[in-house]
């Protein structure tokens, strides 16, 4: 038995083996380690996605106590429609300028609200596949992948 396990042919054939097992799991820890660097993109771009959030919620914010004050001009222009006709035509007149405002801002809300559907909806899907690669690695190595393990 010592002879035998202290042949040449077998010392080769154990020091191969730990070198194949050794190249795959070096192989699995790379493609484990760009799953991490994915993962780290995704998460610099929702840092980013959440920066533009904040800024449209700012913006927002500015678009509604804008079309608060405009409230407050339709009120005193209403009250002015009471003394005459002629006021009453000047007064639609502003309420259509700031209704076409209103139209604007409303418009530009629906589309940051499409944007950030959007975005949640890459994020959520992003994130879905990063949890799969941490919760079930190996699995997921030999799976549909773009790198094709």
């Amino acid at each position: 038995m010592y002879r035998r396990a202290s042949s040449g042919g077998f010392v080769v054939l154990t020091t191969a083996g730990i070198l194949i097992v050794m190249a795959v799991f070096t192989w699995v820890m790379y493609g484990m380690a760009l799953r991490v660097f994915t993962m780290t993109d995704i998460m610099v771009e929702l840092n980013e996605s959440i920066k533009t959030m904040n800024t449209t919620l700012v913006s927002m914010t500015t678009d509604v106590h804008s079309m608060s004050e405009n409230f407050v001009v339709m009120n005193q222009n209403m009250t002015e429609m009471n003394d005459s006709i002629n006021g009453m035509n000047r007064n639609i007149s502003g309420m259509t300028d700031d209704i076409g405002d209103m139209n604007q801002s409303v418009a530009a809300l629906n589309y940051s609200m499409n944007g950030l559907v959007g975005n949640m909806n890459r994020m959520t899907y992003d994130i879905s596949n990063a949890t799969n690669a941490f919760s079930n690695p190996m699995s997921y190595m030999w799976g549909n992948t773009p790198f094709g393990f």
